[in-house]
This record gives structure tokens, sequence and C-alpha cells, in this order.
């Protein structure tokens, strides 16, 4: 069975309550976290469309394994709503799992959680 990890990364609060709902193994971004397996990050935008100096130190030691990247905003921000997906998205070249507003919805979850299981179906790298 395949078991995905997800790696996230919150401010707020936002995106603890998104992980929190979703059903696999987690872990929360850290200044001493290294991660030796193949994951998936869910992360948040801030300032005006930017990566989280966390988010940004994390990946710096820990691309080789990101498989998607997943972004909390507002839509309020307009084109820069979940910009730090775009980013990350472009700058490792993964997909973009979703985008979610604040914490998310229902569906939101179930769109994360779909594309999650299509690339880990295709992925022999994922346990």
């Amino acid at each position: 069975m395949k078991n995905p990890l997800i790696i996230y990364d919150s401010l707020t609060g936002n995106v603890d309550r998104f992980a929190s709902r979703l059903e696999y193994k987690k872990m929360k971004v850290s200044p001493e976290l290294e991660v030796n397996q193949p994951y998936f990050l869910v992360t948040y935008t801030t300032g005006f469309g930017e990566v989280p100096k966390s988010t940004q130190v994390f990946l710096q030691r820990n691309f080789n394994n990101l498989l998607g990247v997943a972004s909390s905003g507002n839509k309020n921000w307009g084109r820069l709503f979940g910009k730090s997906a775009d980013i990350i998205s472009s700058q490792y070249n993964v997909p973009i799992m979703c985008k979610f507003e604040l914490s998310g919805t229902r569906n939101d979850i179930e769109r994360f959680t779909q594309e999650v299981n299509k690339i880990v179906q295709f992925n022999s790298k994922v346990d």
C-alpha cells in the first residue's frame, strides 16, 4: 500500500486546519526537518504573492523528493491568490495539486486527495 507523506507550513492556522483533514501521514515544516522520502507540500502565500521564508528554507534542503504542491490564499488578492504554488511549481517543476482559500472546503480536500492519488498511482518512489 502506498502511503503518501504530506509536509505542511502554516502561519495563521489555515494550513494546519486543511492538513488536519487529510488522511495521510503529516509533518509540519520546522527549521531542522529533513525529508528523505517523496512528499507533497502544502503551504500558504504571504506578502504580495510570495513563498513563505520558512517554506523556502525547507525546500532548499528538501526539494529532491517533492512530488507536488498546494497553497492556501485569499481570493481577495486576485491574480496573487495562492501564488506561492505557482512559484514553487515553476521553480521545482512539480504539479500544483490545488489552491484553496483560507483553510479550504470539503471539495478542496477531495480535489487534493484525488491529485495525490493520481500521482501516487503512477510514481514508484512512493511506498
